[in-house]
């Protein structure tokens, strides 16, 4: 068995597209992990839906065995992470079970805003990075802007940075050496108390949940007991071993190793990601730092369209939130959708992929009401409540302040557009920190910007505006208290929970004014007429009618007296107003997805 100082751990950070998945597969390939009738493109991406978007959603971790030059045995563990900001939660994890990062930068798009904050994820971890400049072949290639964007980022010097293409091949064993020679190898003695972090977990329907961990020191042997610290339940340890692209049984996993556990727990909840494994009979002192706990962002009602479809939506979601640690889901009713679910998400681009995972494993058809954030509601008696719904908002008299979230938003952006960035984060209420210049050509400008203005359509505007160059990262800062009020919407003095909002007092009056339009096109007409109102409390700041389909009840009159046919046209009122007391509206689905659409 090799010891730690054979044993390197790394993983690959890039922002978003910058062939991570890629590099992954040549170095699977180099060091004949995998071998030619298994490779395809994005080995480590298994889900289909990581495939079709070319984006990675979940890590992974393989182990990859490795002969040097100088003819000596090594093992490589590579912790796959993803790119996008919704993700960032699963780097953080990854980087602490790693000595070293390789950072790949795109040698036609350069430093991005993900790039820069992935640096410094892993600055704070102490990892060795090794920078690499991926795509040189392409012809749009620009190396020396990039290796100049990397010297003013890392101050690390020309000859350090690896220059490679993966798709082709080109650099692969330059970056294999660099791994071996830079990244420091781990430490820890096998004799000190077994401490072993759990960087990830899977649930397998038939041996439960399977943590993955990265053993720090002493050795986690099969068929011993062990113990997790932060719930303190007891297990005995069924089946320890290595992951290759498989899981590869071994009785004993040393210090420095990379690989999984399975021990009968039935619940994922038991093998929490970033909880310290131990020896139950000789226990470390203290867990290893572990992560903060992972807090959904944005929240959303998920309904069956049909209604008989709720227990099956539920199973959906239990088994979902097995492999998703982070998708929280409670059941709640709305009167206009019945029964379902308030899911809270890391962003939209997670509640985009539990949507589509819903209807393709799943084949449910569901409603999706507005995303919106969590608030915190300080009430005039002094009581603190968290408000994921705007159906649950109190009265406006029993509300002190209301408090939003807000981030801190780094957005890298050519010089040209400035201006364009600059008028929108204002539109979004952003309030301006500061710009930097990364090169002659690029700048960074930090915002604060509230959560809920980022929600709907701020990627698709920010990419609109800046013509797809403009990247974009946040992390979340506080809650402030804000001007914000409950925008009810009315159909026919009934209140469609479904469709209100919490928007700022400010945008108001525009927000209400746009959804009832918008309705006044989606509904469809009736016999009655149909009164669309948007409202803030008691006080009604926008309407839209619906005209009603009109009969012609004086077709049967000819000449004669104009005093009967206003008789009829009198008493066809008279039946109209009685039927919209009476007359339920069809709300089509395609209004509850009106919101999602809204235009500026």
């Amino acid at each position: 068995m090799a010891g730690p100082e054979n044993i390197r751990n790394f993983c690959i950070i890039a922002h978003i597209d910058h062939g991570k998945s890629t590099l992954a597969d040549r170095l699977l390939e180099h060091t004949f992990t995998v071998t030619r009738q298994q490779m395809m493109d994005q080995v480590l991406d298994d889900m289909d839906l990581e495939r079709e978007r070319g984006i990675t959603i979940k890590s992974h971790a393989v182990r990859m065995d490795y002969r040097s030059d100088e003819d000596e045995e090594y093992i490589l563990n590579l912790i796959d992470t993803p790119g996008h900001v919704d993700f960032s939660y699963e780097v953080s994890r990854s980087l602490t079970a790693c000595e070293g990062a390789l950072l790949l930068v795109d040698a036609g798009q350069g430093v991005e805003a993900q790039t820069v904050s992935n640096v410094l994820l892993a600055m704070e971890h102490d990892l060795e990075i090794i920078p690499v400049i991926n795509k040189i072949d392409l012809p749009g290639a620009e190396v020396d802007r990039v290796v100049l964007q990397i010297h003013d980022l890392l101050g690390v010097e020309e000859h350090d940075i690896l220059k490679i293409s993966a798709k082709n091949g080109i650099g692969i064993d330059d970056v294999l050496d660099a791994i071996i020679y830079r990244v420091p190898a781990p430490t820890g003695s096998s004799d000190a108390p077994l401490q072993g972090l759990v960087f990830d977990s899977v649930f397998d329907r038939y041996r439960g949940a399977v943590a993955y961990v990265r053993i720090f020191q002493g050795t986690l042997k099969a068929r011993s007991d062990i113990r997790f610290f932060s719930t303190n339940l007891k297990y005995e340890a069924e089946e320890v071993g290595t992951l290759r692209l498989g899981r590869v049984k071994r009785d004993t996993l040393g210090p420095g190793e990379v690989g999984y556990l399975i021990a009968g727990i039935k619940e994922l909840e038991n093998a929490r990601v970033g909880d310290t494994v131990t020896n139950d009979g000789d226990p470390a002192d203290e867990p290893l730092p572990g992560y903060k706990d992972v807090k959904p962002m944005v929240f959303a009602g998920l309904y069956p369209v049909n209604s008989e479809d709720y227990e099956e939506l539920r199973t959906a979601l239990e088994k979902l939130s097995l492999n998703d640690a982070s998708l929280a889901y409670e059941p709640e009713t709305s009167t206009a959708l019945g029964f379902g679910f308030r899911c809270g998400f890391l962003g939209l681009l997670h509640m985009e992929i539990i949507q589509e995972r819903l209807a393709r494993e799943f084949e449910m058809e569901i409603i999706t009401t507005v995303p919106n954030v969590e608030y915190s509601v300080l009430m005039t008696d002094g009581e603190e409540i968290e408000v994921h719904n705007p159906a649950q908002m109190p009265p406006s008299q029993k509300i002190e302040h209301i408090a939003e979230p807000m981030l801190e938003a780094q957005i890298l952006v050519p010089s040209e557009y400035v201006g364009n960035i600059m008028k929108l984060a204002q539109d979004r209420r952003g309030t301006y920190i500061t710009t930097e210049y990364i090169d002659a050509d690029r700048a960074l400008l930090r915002y604060e910007l509230p959560l809920s203005e980022i929600v709907l359509d701020f990627y698709d505007r920010l990419k609109s505006v800046s013509r797809g160059y403009a990247s974009f990262d946040y992390e979340y800062k506080e809650h402030r208290p804000s001007q914000l009020v409950k925008l009810d919407l009315m159909i026919n003095g009934d209140p469609v929970d479904a469709l209100s909002a919490i928007v700022h007092r400010d945008n108001a009056y525009t927000w209400g004014r746009a959804l009832c339009t918008k309705l006044k096109e989606l509904i469809p007409r009736q016999m009655f007429e149909v009164i669309v109102q948007a409202a803030i409390g008691a006080k009604v700041i926008a309407r839209e009618t619906v005209r009603p389909f009109r009969k012609n009840v004086t077709a049967k009159c000819y000449g004669g007296d104009v005093t009967r046919k206003r008789k009829l046209l009198e008493k066809q009122k008279e039946g109209k107003k009685r039927m919209k007391q009476v007359g339920s509206v069809e709300i089509p689905q395609e209004a509850f997805l009106a919101v999602l659409s809204m235009d500026e």
